[in-house]
């Protein structure tokens, strides 16, 4: 039965492709040219096109603001989806409009409507579940499925012809358009995305179309169909509202008649005995660096052999625009250290090493009010944080006041006498790193040898590359190390051989006869890595993946204050970025900084003052040490009662400098007044 193209791919299931389809009709001139969006297509009645890819190419965004622009999928911004309020009616809907994988954006979470009858148990009413991959049993297709809200880990099926209402849950993850389109797109629903951030650079010639849209955007896929035609070895793009009918014969030709061209990323997954093999080049890669340009000039290559390889993230310490690059193990130039700043204690801490102690000054200045044992800092003052302990366990008192937890002890430097004290964790200071190391490091010692994020610069360049360009940045921040798929590539007479980075190459190859190579006991070839310098959206991609398994830094204490007739403040607990460096679950709740979730995380301004707002509390807050309190009333306030304080609300009101400046000066001029006798002053 013959269907139009617009419907073919509505209705097909992509687990189901390749398909081959007959064309049939349509209202052109056989033998025509139909060119849309760029796309050039030759189609004749009888001809067979293998469909291979049903892919999205690109989205129509519209707001509430009546805004409509289309997007295409390289847009350099991330996105948070909107949950879906419309029900999924069954597990085979869900099955059959989402694309379930191991991978862990491919993982969707749900919860139930109504109880559920299960061979384990009763399912009750709100569970929420994720489903993490599709499976067989005994003959019925089912999904794998683990609640959410359990430790450890409870793991059923739910057979695809279970029926009852499953509503999408809130994700709070950030996601490119690329993801979007590949993983979180139900197949015959549109997806309501917010901006969260934007990558565009501020010198590209193209305005940001979204740049001052603030609200909901409705994002309506447009496809491509991917097919492949019998006497044509490129790979035919076909948009699917052309005018003409197909007719699907899978089952009555044999898919062999076609080329079989692949990308780096269908490679990568082909069996380990297929390497290694000759390629021909069909669609040539752009934007590649120098060193893998022979790529482009060769018509065939040899694809050694598939893998992962570790890279070493790393970003430019510099401020406004950063470049970013992963940086292979086996770059050969050499690294200085270069001084880091910590914002706070909790990040001196997270920065301690168990191979040496580390040296810093303070920037600003802090003095605690909460809580007896902790040392004021002083602008200036030097302190030594000890080496990291091999059995590294908190200390705390019975009373659970005063934890250790919530201090770090390090040592004062006083001339050449050393006094420990202790620094509150939650301190909202500053403090830079004293370097005394000249030594010189490779990117492995490094990674291996000190705690990451580390500052370094490059101080012996790369002789091996012609262009290094780490030796051009004026400083590094290594960030973490992480695992990346690779192809081994090289030129047929071996004279070039370089690893090609899968996930951001795109071209297309047919592989051929397997390659002889050397003979039998002959060393491989060796191949070389070249510094890739990253955009920002693969950087935030790479970052999201990080581990997030250590806590926040510990809030202020809540006990007196050891001042009589003082109130107390609930300084803010400021942001702490967490610094990690081994993959980890994509939802992180405590972003480094730099992290693409950083910026949903309010932070304070030094230009404001946060005030503690304790809802319980009929007595006003106070700024310290010029009270709000004083401005209303000439008395004193008592001290509160500890259970009025003992609220675990966080919420604080902003005064701004210019107010704030203002009420200063009019408690001065209170002052004054009242010491010389002259009288009261005007209130404001």
């Amino acid at each position: 039965m013959s269907m139009t193209l617009d419907e073919f791919t509505r209705s097909v299931d992509p687990r189901c492709l390749p398909r081959i389809l007959q064309i049939q009709s349509g209202i052109y001139v056989q033998g025509s040219v139909y060119e849309m969006y760029g796309r050039e297509c030759c189609l004749s009645n009888g001809d067979l096109i293998k469909v291979i890819e049903i892919r999205i190419t690109r989205f129509i965004a519209k707001g509430s603001n009546g805004i409509n622009v289309d997007l295409p999928l390289d847009y350099p911004g991330l996105f948070r989806i909107v949950t879906d309020t419309r029900p999924y009616c069954g597990i085979q809907e869900i099955a059959d409009s989402l694309r379930i994988s191991s991978d862990r954006l491919g993982q969707p979470v749900f919860y139930t409507a109504g109880d559920l009858d299960h061979p384990d148990g009763t399912i009750k009413k709100g569970t929420i579940f994720r489903i993490t991959g599709l499976k067989t049993v005994q003959g019925l297709e089912c999904v794998d499925c683990e609640l959410v809200q359990s430790e450890p880990k409870r793991r059923f099926e739910l057979k695809l012809s279970v029926i009852g209402e499953f509503f999408e849950c809130d994700d709070s993850q950030f996601y490119t358009l690329k993801e979007l389109a590949e993983w979180k797109m139900s197949t015959g629903r549109t997806r309501t995305v917010t901006k969260v951030k934007s990558t565009h650079l501020k010198d590209d010639i193209l305005p940001d179309p979204l740049e001052d849209y603030k609200g909901e955007l409705t994002l309506t896929p447009v496809h491509e169909i991917q097919a492949i035609m019998q006497f044509r070895k490129d790979v035919v793009l076909i948009p699917p509202n052309l005018d003409v009918e197909v007719v699907d014969v899978t089952e009555e030709h044999d898919s062999a008649v076609f080329v079989r061209p692949l990308t780096l990323k269908d490679v990568f997954k082909e069996p380990t005995d297929t390497f290694p093999v000759v390629a021909e080049v069909i669609e040539k890669p752009w934007h590649v660096p120098e060193e893998l340009a022979f790529i482009c000039r060769s018509k065939k290559i040899v694809i050694q052999r598939a893998f992962e390889a570790k890279r070493v993230l790393a970003s430019e310490t510099r401020r406004g625009e950063q470049r970013r690059f992963l940086v292979p193990t086996s770059y050969k130039g050499r690294f200085k250290r270069r001084p880091r700043e910590f914002p706070t204690a909790y990040d001196l801490e997270m920065a301690q090493s168990s191979t040496e102690q580390l040296h810093v000054v303070a920037t600003r200045a802090f003095e605690s009010h909460y809580s007896q044992g902790q040392y004021p800092v002083q602008v200036g003052d030097q302190f030594l944080v000890k080496k990291k302990p091999a059995n590294n366990t908190g200390e705390g008192s019975e009373n659970g006041e005063d934890k250790m937890d919530d201090m770090l002890t390090c040592a004062k430097i006083e001339g050449k006498n050393h006094k420990d004290v202790k620094i509150p964790m939650y301190l909202d200071g500053g403090f830079v790193e004293v370097i005394h190391d000249k030594r010189q490091y490779t990117i492995c010692d490094i990674c291996h040898g000190f705690p990451l994020p580390f500052n370094v610069k490059v101080s012996v360049r790369d002789l091996a590359v012609k262009e290094d360009i780490l030796a051009a940045a004026s400083g590094l921040q290594v960030e973490e190390e992480i695992t990346d798929p690779y192809l081994l590539v090289s030129t047929l007479d071996l004279s070039e051989c370089w690893e090609v980075p899968v996930n951001r190459t795109k071209m297309t190859v047919q592989l051929q006869q397997r390659w002889q190579g050397p003979a039998t006991g002959a060393e491989q070839p060796t191949g070389h890595a070249v510094v890739e310098e990253i955009g920002e959206d693969c950087y935030y991609t790479l970052r999201r993946y990080a581990v997030a398994n250590l806590q926040p830094p510990p809030r202020p204490p809540k006990k007196k204050p050891a001042v009589a007739n003082s109130m107390r403040v609930k300084p803010p607990r400021p942001n702490k970025p967490v610094h990690v460096s081994s993959p980890k679950s994509p939802h992180c709740n405590f972003p480094r900084p730099g992290s693409m979730a950083s910026d949903t995380f309010p932070r304070l301004k030094r230009n404001t003052i946060a005030v503690s707002s304790d809802r319980r509390s009929s007595i006003p807050p106070v700024l310290q040490p010029i009270t709000v309190a004083t401005l209303k009333s000439k008395d004193i306030p008592q001290e509160p009662e500890v259970d009025d304080l003992d609220d675990d609300s966080h919420e604080y009101e902003y005064i701004d400098e210019d107010e704030l400046e203002f009420i200063r000066k009019k408690v001065q001029e209170t002052a004054v007044l009242r010491s010389t006798g002259k009288g009261k002053p005007n209130t404001f």
